[in-house]
């Protein structure tokens, strides 16, 4: 008598599913996703909302799910400067985009090359990489090497060089690499493939997983980053968007001062808490879009570098 395995296994699946504890813990499960789902969506809900309420309203009120008062008076001082943030915008996507395509194009070398066991200096390196993570030079003489020496005062690489290159990156990187097998290289080598081309044609699109998600860590950095800007640029027109929204929320507060408020108009509340959710709207808004593309490598990227050390 022949065995139909293909209707056994789903006789065997249909069973487990709609087995009684395995009922219950469905239920409970989708409930608490559903629960925690809620609970973080409700602050982005309140950001959006309390951006779009009158000043006077949350003063008096406070931040509500449904507001009292309608307002776009946030958005209205936001974009009197439409000019500077869209120049702001072409800053941050240029450094959020340029940045990790560099940082990860140099880190990953660095990972392959400390993780090759052929490689008689790896040792040392790895330890002189891991020893940076312990102690640094200061905030004083950095500023002076990127200054005086390197004469990025005012330039752009200044905020794009100093983040390039991270030792946790690297050390994640040649984890992750380890557990790609050593089968692979060596039938590459024995095929007439060269050093660079084993790591750009296999390790690297082998190790997507870990790129994608140390990339996304390397964009959010870039894309929230306003010390940089404010320790090195001078010029408004290469301001990113971080510290332009800083400015902008500092002359809110300028705004909001009685003194202006008299001059000015008696009766106008400056919208500074609106002002503040609409600047987090627009700083928020563009990079979480990129979580749906990068999500599906996270649990890979993260598990299988820290597997092995």
């Amino acid at each position: 008598m022949e065995l139909d395995y293909g209707k056994t296994a789903k006789n065997i699946k249909r069973k487990i599913k709609t087995e009684p504890s395995r009922v219950v813990f469905n239920i409970v499960a989708y409930s608490l996703i559903t629960i925690i789902s809620i609970t973080c969506i409700i602050p982005f809900y309140l950001i959006i909302v309390g951006s779009f309420t009158s000043e006077v309203t949350i003063l008096k009120y406070g931040f509500r799910f449904i507001p009292v008062q309608w307002s776009t008076d946030a958005y209205r001082v936001l974009f009197k400067s439409w000019d500077q943030i869209i120049s702001a915008y072409r800053i941050t996507i240029f450094l959020s985009v340029v940045g990790p395509i560099i940082g990860l194009f140099l880190q990953s070398m660095a990972g392959y090359v400390l993780q090759r066991k052929d490689f008689k200096y790896r040792n040392g390196l790895s330890f002189f990489i891991y020893f940076t993570t312990l102690f640094s030079g200061g905030l004083i003489p950095w500023y002076i090497l990127i200054v005086q020496y390197l004469r990025w005062k005012d330039n752009i690489l200044a905020m794009l060089v100093p983040s390039l290159i991270s030792s946790w990156n690297i050390i994640m990187l040649k984890n992750f690499m380890k557990s790609i097998p050593d089968e692979i290289t060596e039938s590459a080598k024995i095929d007439g493939a060269g050093d660079f081309i084993i790591y750009l044609k296999l390790i690297l699109p082998l190790s997507i997983p870990a790129l994608a998600t140390i990339g996304l860590f390397m964009a959010l950095g870039y894309w929230n980053d306003w010390f940089l800007c404010n320790l090195f640029i001078t010029s408004e027109s290469k301001f990113n968007l971080q510290y332009l929204l800083y400015q902008i929320l500092g002359k809110a507060e300028f705004l909001k001062s009685a003194a202006y408020t008299m001059i000015s108009a008696p009766n106008y509340q400056p919208p500074t808490e609106s002002l503040k959710l609409a600047t987090a709207v627009v700083v928020v808004g563009p990079i979480i879009f990129l979580y749906p593309f990068i999500q599906k490598f996270f649990v890979k990227g993260l598990t299988v570098g820290a597997i092995k050390g």
